[in-house]
């Protein structure tokens, strides 16, 4: 059964014998890579290049689930770049815009 389930998938469309399969799994370092920049302050943080990663995966996302067959890999790595962008540009702008605004309040 387990042979059969491998089988399966190196003869998928989007299987490890394409490059539908090697692409989204190398962009999984951008993930990777934006999930280790959660330890940086957010005043290093990037509104241009959080934007493109979060709007690059919203984008590639709508395109995995509408192609055929289903490339769950790149559905998944694109879901994990928009939500890590999201969060990192939420972060960068609570820390520009509130705390300005916490700091004004203090200050009076």
């Amino acid at each position: 059964m387990a042979s059969s389930k491998l089988q399966s998938l190196w003869n998928h469309p989007a299987g490890p014998k394409t490059i539908h399969f090697w692409a989204p799994t190398f962009k999984w370092g951008i993930s990777i890579a934006n999930v280790a920049d959660f330890a940086i302050p957010p005043e290093k943080l990037s509104y241009p290049q959080q934007l493109v990663v979060a709007v690059s995966g919203v984008i590639w996302s709508r395109y995995g689930v509408v192609i055929i067959p289903k490339n769950w890999n790149l559905i998944s790595v694109n879901l994990a770049m928009a939500g890590t962008g999201m969060y990192q540009l939420s972060r960068k702008i609570r820390h520009d815009y509130y705390n300005e605004e916490e700091a004004a309040v203090t200050k009076e």
